[in-house]
């Protein structure tokens, strides 16, 4: 049987999608091949993590999710299109320049690759769609530097529209006669059936979250993450992620860096001489409080929306008897406050001390997806083993991607833990997390370790074991159940902890992300940000602080409390260094409105509006006539800091401190001349 036999047979049996059919599978080879021979060239990485398998495993699974998204309109559009009008010339020219253009993007990215990789160690970027703007110095820049492969890539994506164009109009032609046999009833019924299938592949996920590029995160190290995906999957992800990183310089005021620096400086009770380097302006050495005779671990658990309104002691509902009683044992704050109002929020306050902005979290902002700071990397840099332990899929919000990059080694979720007791629509139990979690810091044994534990229970559709509480209301599913479960599960879980082998040597933070719910009539509900949070273990002291805090001064002072002396970009204030009298401060971001709060004076921007002045008295904001000039400026300058040092990539460890392959992109602005 020749290959005209062989078109007509498929043209039959495919009718108007086996052009569609043929290069999604000729696509899905080029870019596994693809793959294969960047696993090849990166050996020693790849196999290093154990990653030959699942760098395969998932490039099939993402490349179908990347072909599947590409493919949905070319599908649509030849089921709804009459047979008449498919037999055309016009028609077979534009079906075939449709799938040509794409098979050259795709081989264009891929051949761009290698020459990428060996400059910013990750496949194509965001820094990729960057420097197109400057198109001139960046082929300039390819010409000098990379010559032997721009001419290669040129070839490659020359013989690709050449083929590609030939085969796809040959394909036209010959099986236009075989469409009569689609008629428009049988079109209609394969649509939906393809549509569904489309949606399948894109989504490749029967759990609560679809794939996503943190699907491929599977180990610390990124670039063999990045392998895993295509070059043309990552530069979308990119280009769809940047829609979200407004600019808080577009919305308030403006202020000199210089003076934006200046003012963040000021704030962070730091000596100038602890300063070192103008590159990453709040970079200083920080000294602890604290002088352990071995290293101390650290566990952060990160409560899901366990906010001030649940809580007694902070005027909220009593639902939280275990956290009161806790209370008791170590540092307790009585002040404090969230800086947003999302989960990935708390997760950058916490693990990375960054201000809120207008723009989304860090964690899901593409420069910030390859050495921004954590506290893990600090801590891994000192000998740690650090991890994120996570009740439901880790990819969720990007936070495995995020983390992998950024100084942790692993990740665990919901995937990884063994017969849970209990599985909801969010993952498993806190019971199910905290027994985890438990025996994961028992198989540390004297080796120290930094653990971020993130609950799920207190989540909607607030699902629990049953029998596990006295419900506080009826029906069972409701979110005061939901938070009593959560804190009793903390409490079981305290209870196990203080007699085991580690809990003389670890210190613990217990401290929720947000409240469940922030709303209002003011510009910033500032009483929906008021979380409970507290620091215990076999160390700590008990002491209540009861001046303004925020989360972003948790990590200095959870790195004081266990004695590292390191260098750290982090803005927030070790609290344990506050002299007396000390009023605090808390800066909130509610939308694209941001708040500054020094003791009870509140300053908040709006977009394009000046700045208004309140005092924060009995969960009120009373306006004040005079705006406090003083206060304005700092205010302003914690509302601009996070855009300026995202965006120019400031906010990191220099480069020194780091392995060779976790080296920071360099910015647009410094494309090499040649």
């Amino acid at each position: 049987m020749n290959i005209i036999e062989v078109n007509k047979r498929l043209g039959t049996t495919l009718g108007p999608l086996y052009p569609i059919v043929v290069f999604f599978m000729l696509a899905l080879g080029a870019l596994s091949l693809c793959r294969f021979l960047l696993v090849l060239w990166q050996w020693d990485r790849v196999s290093a993590v154990e990653g030959v398998w699942p760098v395969i495993g998932l490039g099939l699974r993402m490349d179908t999710v990347l072909l599947c998204m590409l493919l949905v309109f070319p599908t649509v559009l030849v089921l709804v299109t009459p047979n008449r009008w498919q037999r055309s010339r016009i028609w077979h020219r534009a079906s075939a320049l449709i799938l040509t253009l794409l098979a050259v993007f795709l081989v264009f990215m891929e051949a761009a690759t290698p020459a990428f990789i060996d400059q910013y160690d990750s496949r194509q970027n965001r820094v990729f769609v960057e420097y197109l703007i400057y198109s001139k110095e960046l082929f300039a820049t390819l010409w000098f530097a990379y010559k032997p492969e721009l001419i290669i890539s040129t070839v490659l994506v020359g013989l690709t529209a050449f083929y590609s164009w030939r085969i796809n109009t040959r394909i036209n032609t010959r099986i236009s006669a075989c469409q009569n046999n689609w008629p428009w009833q049988k079109r209609l019924i394969i649509l939906p059936l393809a549509i569904i299938i489309m949606f399948v592949g894109v989504r490749s996920s029967f759990d609560h979250r679809p794939a996503n590029i943190s699907t491929a995160a599977f180990s610390s190290d990124h670039l063999v993450n990045a392998l895993a995906l295509s070059s043309t999957y990552n530069v979308l992800y990119a280009v769809y992620g940047m829609r979200y990183e407004a600019d808080a310089s577009r919305f308030y005021p403006n202020l000199p860096n210089d003076e934006i620096i200046q003012q963040i400086r000021t704030s962070m009770n730091v000596s100038n001489t602890a300063f070192s380097d103008p590159a990453i302006p709040s970079l200083h050495r920080q000294k602890p409080t604290t002088t352990p005779v071995r290293p101390i671990n650290l566990v952060i658990i990160l409560e899901e929306s366990m906010g001030a309104a649940f809580v007694e002691s902070l005027g909220g509902l009593a639902l939280t008897s275990e956290l009161e009683k806790l209370s008791n044992d170590g540092i307790w704050f009585s002040n404090l406050y969230a800086t947003g109002t999302r989960s990935v929020r708390g997760l950058e306050a916490v693990i990375s001390g960054i201000l809120p902005s207008p723009a989304r979290s860090v964690v899901k902002l593409g420069l910030a997806q390859q050495g921004f700071y954590t506290l893990a990397q600090t801590l891994k840099l000192n000998g740690y083993s650090t991890e994120f332990i996570y009740g439901g899929e880790s990819h969720f919000d990007n936070m495995a991607s995020f983390f992998l990059s950024n100084g942790f080694d692993r990740t665990l979720d919901k995937h990884d833990f063994k017969n849970p007791s209990f599985l909801g629509s969010w993952g498993v139990s806190d019971e199910d997390l905290f027994n985890e979690a438990h025996e994961t810091f028992l198989q540390h044994g004297d080796k120290p370790f930094f653990s971020l534990v993130f609950t799920t229970s207190f989540h909607s559709p607030f699902e629990f074991p049953d029998g596990s509480i006295d419900l506080y209301e009826q029906p069972k599913n409701t979110q005061n159940n939901a938070v009593k479960y959560a804190d009793y599960a903390l409490g079981k879980y305290i209870k196990k902890a203080k007699k085991s082998a580690y809990w003389d040597n670890t210190v613990f933070l217990v401290v929720a992300d947000h409240n469940t719910r922030v709303y209002g009539a003011s510009l910033v509900p500032i009483p929906y940000f008021k979380i409970p949070g507290l620091i215990l273990g076999g160390s700590i002291k008990s002491e209540c602080y009861n001046f303004v805090a925020s989360q972003i001064d948790l990590g200095p002072t959870l790195l004081s409390l266990i004695g590292v002396e390191c260098s750290t970009p982090m803005v927030g204030r070790d609290l344990t260094t506050v002299a007396s009298g000390y009023q605090g401060r808390a800066v909130m971001q509610y939308g694209n409105n941001h708040a500054y709060m020094e003791g009870n004076n509140v300053i908040i921007h709006q977009p394009y509006k000046q700045s208004e002045q309140y005092v924060y008295d009995n969960a009120v904001l009373t306006p004040v006539n005079n705006i406090d000039p003083a206060l304005d400026k700092m205010a302003l300058a914690y509302a601009l800091w996070p855009s300026m040092v995202y965006k120019e990539q400031r906010y990191r460890l220099p480069v020194t401190m780091l392995a060779p392959h976790k080296l920071a992109m360099v910015a647009p602005s410094a494309v090499p001349s040649p």
